[in-house]
């Protein structure tokens, strides 16, 4: 009897208690919102934009043009719009032209692209700082500041002087993309396929060491993959792949990294950054791409020719050649599939891949939307968080860390 009060006393106390409710999974409407809100929350590391060469293009001056870097929408970056988007830490590319590893000028332009990052910074100092390190970032951040960390994408400025990677540290660069479409003295592009050092030249190799020495990051986008494989055998510290798809999803493509890649990538603690350009993402870009190579070209010598212009838009109504957002989070999804969360992030190479960027990834303002479709996917505020920026500073500040213990 005593037991049977004891048990009605059990259940009295579970009748009592109030049910859980199950949580009903947000609108689309209250995800877009949430993924606005985590833009501003979390600090966003893009890992290649390459707004100083633009502006280098178009003759760029601070005193006479100031206001193009606040709010002018020319190209793909400016202030409100990276401001909208929750864009906090845009690595400018220091982007050097492989044909200056014959004629020369690779360092000269470096220096000028650099200064020119430093210019809009002293230009607008309550707007943009230049960061050095991920310390930096995350200071500068704080202090309600865009930060203009650097990344020197073609090693051709070090030229054959091993002191030039020291040089460039102190100027400013964090990474150092080894090349860029041509074999130089470091290492073989994958655009490339003369093979000239099948791999890292000798120099090369001594270039890597010196990077790992200085605490410069070693950026593996664009180059073949015997010199990424060299690398990795290599390298004291984790890489970046600064701005990289998924081969996977472009085969043949030797600019994406395979899937034997990424995994490698991981094993060493990496990062490879998702490139948005449609033809990195999309093979179905890449094919519409290449079947319109002449007639964008026709265009482009004669705006007027509108027997070209009406092929491309015939040609692209059956056969887009812009993918989509949705294209972009399959990356992601796919490094997470084959390698964890923690060795992804965002390269998005604006400025650097003209009119091919996908839907919904125009500009620096849209990186919510690409945030609303990882949430779509299940994808937690935890892992939003890694993707942004975290795993990238984790990479950076080893980096760091190591060249300091040197």
């Amino acid at each position: 009897m005593r037991y049977l009060s004891i048990l009605f006393f059990m259940l009295a106390i579970v009748a009592c208690q109030p049910k859980k409710t199950e949580e009903k999974p947000l609108s689309d409407e209250q995800l877009m919102e949430k993924a606005n809100a985590l833009a501003q929350k979390y600090i966003i590391t893009d890992g290649h934009i390459d707004l100083p060469y633009r502006l280098h293009e178009s003759n760029f001056n601070i005193e006479e043009n100031k206001d193009e870097i606040l709010n002018v929408e020319k190209g793909d970056f400016d202030y409100t719009r990276a401001v909208k988007g929750g864009l906090n830490a845009p690595f400018m590319s220091i982007y050097i032209p492989a044909e200056l590893q014959k004629t020369g000028g690779a360092k000269e332009l470096a220096d000028t692209l650099i200064s020119m990052v430093n210019d809009i910074a002293n230009a607008y100092p309550d707007k943009f700082a230049v960061a050095k390190s991920a310390g930096d970032v995350e200071k500068q951040f704080a202090e309600g500041k865009i930060s203009l960390p650097m990344g020197m994408e073609n090693g051709a400025p070090i030229g054959d002087d091993l002191a030039n990677v020291a040089y460039f540290k102190k100027k400013g660069i964090s990474y150092i993309t080894l090349t860029h479409s041509k074999d130089n003295l470091i290492c073989d592009s994958s655009y490339d396929t003369t093979r000239t050092w099948n791999g890292l030249s000798p120099f090369g190799v001594e270039v890597v060491k010196e990077m790992n020495k200085q605490g410069i990051m070693v950026d593996v986008s664009h180059i073949s993959d015997s010199t990424f494989y060299q690398i990795m055998r290599m390298t004291k510290v984790p890489v970046i792949a600064s701005h990289s798809s998924c081969r996977h999803f472009t085969p043949g493509f030797e600019r994406n990294m395979s899937d034997e890649m990424i995994k490698m990538l991981g094993e060493n603690d990496g990062v490879i950054q998702i490139n948005f350009g449609s033809t990195f993402l999309d093979q179905g870009s890449r094919d519409a791409y290449d079947h319109l190579s002449s007639y964008l070209k026709a265009v482009r010598d004669n705006p007027n020719d509108t027997a070209s212009q009406n092929y491309i838009k015939d040609y692209t109504a059956e056969y887009p050649i812009h993918t989509n957002v949705q294209k972009a989070a399959d990356h992601i999804d796919h490094v997470v599939e084959l390698v964890g969360i923690d060795h992804v992030g965002l390269g998005s190479d604006f400025d650097g891949v003209g009119d091919s960027l996908p839907v919904g990834l125009k500009d620096v303002s849209q990186y919510p939307n690409l945030i609303f479709e990882l949430l779509k996917r299940g994808y937690t505020d935890e892992d939003i968080e890694k993707i942004c920026y975290k795993n990238v500073f984790r990479v950076w500040k080893k980096v760091d860390e190591v060249a300091k213990q040197s």
